[in-house]
């Protein structure tokens, strides 16, 4: 897709790859990024060939260093809550989609590319990864939606330390809090691992891995009696499918099941 200005978009097997491509400004996320990268997402959702979508930022030094400073410097209350409601749109989008999200994280990973990476279903790191929401250093907060999905990741009281302190944590204390699931050597590696773990995922059931996200999506919504009862829904709705038929036929005739998404 030619179309994008500070991302590129690329179809590689079952992978979208979206990578952030504004390596001056360390990926910085300005509004012309935001609404690209919404599109972009979009374009993935809607192709049924991608299977996942993996998202990462150019260069050696940055996934994504934060929004914007200099565009955001001036703005008033209604451009800032309208610049707060963009980035709040791509993490709902993120958690609404059918397919897995990874943030392939290396290098710094800071305020709203913090929050961008939380809003994906899985993050891998390298060893030059940091992570933070160092908002407060510049007398604002969280805007992307780092108070509601940090907490929701690591123990909430150490996400309270971070986000009033500003403080940031490498890639060690990343995977020991739960916030990233894995650290790879390096870009090239990170990558690999992100592009294998769609690979792998694109082998099984489309519909019961969109049901199995959607049912996982939920759990901080819901109540445990109430997620119990969404998960009986879509586990019965998934009988109703040819996937299931092929799924279950292909155990038993230890073979490859050909699954075909309907």
């Amino acid at each position: 897709m030619s179309a994008f200005l500070n991302l590129t978009y690329e179809l590689e097997g079952a992978s979208a790859i979206i990578t952030l491509s504004r390596e001056k400004a360390l990926n910085a996320l300005n509004r012309q990024t935001l609404v690209e990268l919404l599109a972009a997402l979009h374009a993935a959702s809607d192709d049924l060939e991608v299977r996942g979508i993996i998202l990462t930022g150019a260069g050696e030094k940055a996934f994504v260093a934060g929004a914007d400073i200099a565009e955001m410097v001036e703005l008033g209350v209604h451009d800032a809550h309208s610049l707060s409601a963009l980035g709040h749109a791509i993490g709902e989008l993120i958690e609404r989609l059918s397919k897995p999200v990874i943030a392939a994280v290396h290098g710094f990973a800071l305020g709203g590319g913090c929050e961008l990476a939380l809003a994906c279903d899985f993050i891998y790191a390298t060893p030059k990864s940091r992570f933070g929401q160092p908002e407060v250093n510049l007398g604002v907060m969280c805007g992307f939606g780092g108070t509601q999905r940090l907490p929701r990741r690591i123990p909430p009281g150490r996400a309270m330390e971070l986000i009033l302190t500003g403080d940031l944590i490498d890639a060690e204390e990343a995977l020991r809090l739960g916030l990233v699931n894995k650290i790879l050597p390096d870009r090239a590696a990170l990558l690999a691992e992100a592009k294998a773990t769609v690979a792998k995922i694109a082998q099984k059931g489309p519909q019961a891995v969109a049901a199995s996200r959607r049912a996982v999506r939920r759990t901080d919504e819901l109540s445990l009696s109430a997620g119990n009862e969404l998960e009986q829904q879509l586990f019965a709705s998934l009988f109703a499918t040819h996937d299931q038929k092929e799924g279950m036929q292909a155990f038993l005739a230890k073979r490859p099941p050909a699954f075909q998404g309907k």
